[in-house]
């Protein structure tokens, strides 16, 4: 970056500074315009700070643009507990019981104090309101095959019991290797039978007798039916998605995002024939809502939920990002392992996470579409992406990738210095990952 971009840069930073005097959400919201749907990402699934600025904007958008739904980079059982609880038809005490579904690793990623506070002033903010203005609360993700499953035939066994059997009989394909990695591994190797055309008869005898379903009791029936046809989808895609994740000439990514990309249509449908809007807000890390086609994704051929998002609606799809150059992060060092507060190295040389630290300005937003920003940040340059594993001895390995960033997201927000996000289950081994933030001595 040259000098005069350089200094574009600090000006533009500090011009945007979130610290700053007036309304630091102003030009963001006015960015958004009448988007109908807002993809707010996270550089990390354990950072505080990327939690709390999304949910501010997203209280924004549903006060001040009356947005209907927040989607979720979440199973859509454990999300749809959520959001019953914030819609009022729960027998769920409080946000935190509501969040007691979130038991699959990691836990920590929605059973956290930020969803925590979120969950509880979204309830408010719905209780008064009439049911059909309520704003609802959905999971996008495949992982919950057995949990959908559970879903499908509890509603089948309240509307149509002979279904239920049946789809009970469909789905015992499962019984034999109940573990959906193992039956993946199963499958591939010629042990075990594929339930592919179990779960795919499931969902169509469903969608057969959607009509009489439907009927049962108006909007309640429409919701109701709805949430079981998105568990049947869920289990045909997991089905899939296990099936395929160790067989390398096949993209689980795809796959995986293709069916977050598609449950958000599908909710935004549902939303338009039964809301007074479509409009959704959309929880995942940037790697998901950010456009893929902009950065090394797409050179391996993978696309995501940003990409196709900005495919389908253009610029009535608006996509932000977050970044932060140093600070700590709740993450695991390997998957399934427990969760601990590690401190983030300082973003590498010639990566955005450097570039923005430069500025000196320590919370800024940039509309990467102002000429002085994107000539600023064309790049390409490194960018990091910490999931909910975190391995700072292979950072550039693990963590980094090339994009441009002004094709990437619409904004960016960058907090220099950030803190790990706290779990609801605070563990020793968390408790223990306080130390003094002077890495690499501190470790």
């Amino acid at each position: 970056m040259n000098a005069v971009s350089a200094t574009s840069l600090r000006d533009c930073a500090a011009a945007a500074a979130l610290a700053g005097a007036g309304d630091p959400y102003a030009a963001l919201l006015e960015r958004v315009g009448n988007a109908s749907v807002v993809l707010i990402g996270e550089a990390s699934h354990g950072t505080h700070e990327f939690y709390a600025e999304r949910a501010e904007i997203t209280r924004r958008l549903i006060e001040q643009k009356g947005f209907a739904a927040v989607a979720v980079e979440a199973d859509w059982p454990d999300a749809l507990r959520v959001n019953r609880y914030v819609t009022g038809t729960s027998d769920d005490a409080d946000a935190a019981e509501a969040l007691a579904g979130f038991k699959r690793f990691p836990t920590w990623m929605w059973r956290n104090a930020d969803v925590l506070d979120f969950i509880g002033w979204l309830r408010e903010f719905n209780d008064s309101r009439a049911q059909r203005r309520r704003v609802g609360f959905y999971g996008l993700d495949l992982y919950s095959l057995q949990a959908s499953i559970e879903e499908v035939v509890g509603y089948l066994d309240r509307v149509d019991p002979e279904a239920a059997n049946r789809a009970r009989r469909h789905y015992s394909c499962f019984d034999a290797v109940p573990d959906p990695a193992e039956y993946g591994h199963g499958v591939a190797l010629g042990m075990t039978a594929s339930c592919r055309d179990d779960v795919v008869q499931t969902l169509i005898e469903l969608r057969r007798r959607s009509q009489t379903y439907l009927h049962l009791d108006g909007v309640v029936a429409a919701d109701e039916y709805f949430y079981a046809e998105q568990n049947a989808r869920v289990a045909k895609a997991a089905e899939e998605y296990y099936r395929t994740m160790i067989d390398r000439g096949i993209s689980s990514w795809n796959l995986r995002d293709g069916h977050m990309f598609e449950t958000l249509e599908a909710l935004g449908a549902h939303l338009g024939r039964h809301r007074e809007t479509k409009k959704i807000v959309v929880w995942a890390h940037n790697s998901h809502v950010g456009n893929a086609a902009a950065t090394e994704m797409s050179q391996a051929g993978e696309f995501n939920i940003g990409e196709l998002s900005r495919r389908r609606h253009g610029q009535h799809a608006a996509l932000i990002g977050f970044t932060t150059y140093h600070g700590t992060v709740s993450a695991a060092s390997d998957w399934g392992a427990p969760v601990e507060r590690k401190i983030v190295r300082p973003g590498l040389a010639g990566s955005y996470e450097e570039l923005f630290h430069r500025t000196g300005v320590p919370r800024f937003s940039l509309m990467l579409d102002d000429p002085a920003v994107r000539a600023a940040c064309a790049g390409p340059l490194l960018e990091r992406a910490i999931g909910v594993i975190y391995r700072p001895q292979t950072e550039r390995q693990s963590h980094y990738f090339a994009s441009r960033l002004p094709l990437q997201f619409d904004v960016v927000i960058h907090i220099d210095h950030t803190r790990a996000v706290e779990p609801l289950e605070r563990t020793t081994v968390w408790e223990k990952g306080e130390v003094a933030e002077t890495y690499p001595s501190g470790l």
